[in-house]
């Protein structure tokens, strides 16, 4: 390591708060390392994935619909347009219990995930984002899940993107022990259906809920259309299928707190739905979408 290099990180692994400029640097610079561990879990997730095709029933398939479902909106409508992007607002309760549901689909804790989610905005699609498509499709899609910053840099990451969640202790706790739900869980199901519902209900919902996420970042950035050609990000019809409406992507980069993906009638958008219904129901309030002039079919403009 060059002598300045390391003079930099000494400085300011011991900072409170980094600039922007610091932080860049601090992503470029930071010494890194393959986290084994995630390597391993993901690795029997995926076999326990194959092994669930052996112990197929109803039931087990009626376990992993639901909790793909809940899971799944737990990261779309919870983690992300609730808490990273502030599309709506709903009452402490309830965007705790959205979080609580992030958990279940073991991508990390709401401060950690949205500490990311916001890095990858403020540098889409570049060198110092977390999962740039630039670097291939595998990169984005999943191995840069297996690249591990030291703790300072994961701290200083969630302090300079997600301030506003760390004041907030449910939210602290969650992301610490964000896998302590999926361990009761496991014991449920086991206790409920055997091995049969762990290997539906846990490995495959999450490998499965895993690559939906995952080929947002990936896929959605490479096949579908654009309505805004300065944004790589793509709409993907079949990506949103997957996850709820996330699929509709170039849309979310233009305007990222719209908390409808979907724009136009036939990008179905069921994260949005049920913001929409939460809404009606009173549970939702300050929905955030784009105005008519930033449309361009509005316009008359051919897309």
């Amino acid at each position: 390591m060059h002598p300045q290099t390391s003079e930099f990180l000494n400085t300011i692994s011991s900072k409170d708060t980094l600039s922007a400029d610091e932080f860049r640097r601090a992503t470029r610079e930071a010494p890194t390392h393959t986290d084994r561990f995630y390597v391993v879990f993901m690795t029997l997730l995926h076999l326990g994935a194959i092994g669930a095709l052996f112990f197929f029933s109803w039931a087990n398939l009626f376990s992993a619909v639901v909790l793909y479902t809940i899971s799944g909106l737990g990261i779309t409508v919870g983690y992300h347009r609730l808490l990273t992007h502030r599309s709506f607002k709903t009452p402490k309760w309830l965007e705790r219990l959205w979080a609580f549901f992030g958990t279940l689909a073991i991508e990390g804790g709401p401060v950690t995930w949205v500490g990311q989610h916001r890095h990858h905005h403020a540098e889409s699609d570049s060198d110092f984002e977390p999962h740039n498509v630039r670097q291939g499709f595998w990169w984005a899609h999943f191995f840069w899940i297996f690249k591990r910053y030291p703790q300072w840099y994961q701290q200083a990451q969630k302090k300079r993107f997600a301030p506003d969640l760390m004041k907030d202790p449910v939210l602290l706790w969650l992301d610490r022990y964000y896998y302590v739900p999926s361990i009761f869980l496991t014991v449920g199901l086991l206790a409920w259906g055997g091995v049969g519902a762990f290997l539906w209900g846990f490995c495959l919902r999450a490998v499965l809920m895993y690559h939906a996420t995952w080929l947002v970042n990936s896929a959605a950035h490479i096949w579908g259309y654009r309505f805004w050609p300065e944004e790589l990000a793509t709409n993907n019809w079949w990506v949103a299928l997957v996850s709820f409406g996330e699929g509709w992507h170039n849309t979310h980069h233009k305007h990222p707190t719209s908390a409808r993906h979907g724009l136009r009638a036939w990008e179905i958008d069921p994260s949005w739905i049920l913001i929409w219904t939460m809404a009606r129901l009173g549970l939702a309030k300050n929905i955030k979408l784009p105005a008519t002039h930033e449309l361009p079919w509005k316009q008359g403009v051919s897309v």
